[in-house]
């Protein structure tokens, strides 16, 4: 699998995935300098920030571990820099989707983890 393409199609699934769960998306690879987000989304009072892993089939890879201290730091400095950018009222949250894909692209599995972790500022 390619991997610039593995996870472009995996952000362009997870989003329509949570489109279907009545999120609106608010913004895609939202960057400023020293991080990026794959997704903002915001259901209700609760805003969104994902992180995309998309893999292909391998017991021993689990998508989510990617999303290590280091990742979550650069996430939670993205995140500070939306909301300063565009304040709200809605309670902020930091979410992994992982999507498992066989070498067909076909999604074998997609997990989304809610509040997969806290802030790291």
């Amino acid at each position: 699998m390619e991997g610039n393409f593995t996870g472009k199609w995996g952000e362009i699934y997870a989003a329509r995935h949570l489109r279907d769960k009545g999120y609106s998306i608010e913004s895609v690879n939202y960057r400023v300098r020293g991080g990026e987000i794959d997704i903002i989304a915001g259901r209700g009072d609760c805003l969104a920030f994902v992180e995309v892993k998309t893999r292909g089939r391998n017991p021993f890879d689990i998508p989510s571990a990617a999303v290590d201290f280091n990742k979550q730091r650069k996430l939670t400095y993205a995140a500070a820099g939306y909301l300063q950018k565009y304040p709200t009222e809605r309670q902020p949250r930091f979410d992994v989707i992982e999507i498992t894909l066989d070498e067909k692209y076909n999604v074998l599995e997609l997990r989304h983890i809610e509040n997969a972790f806290e802030s790291q500022l």
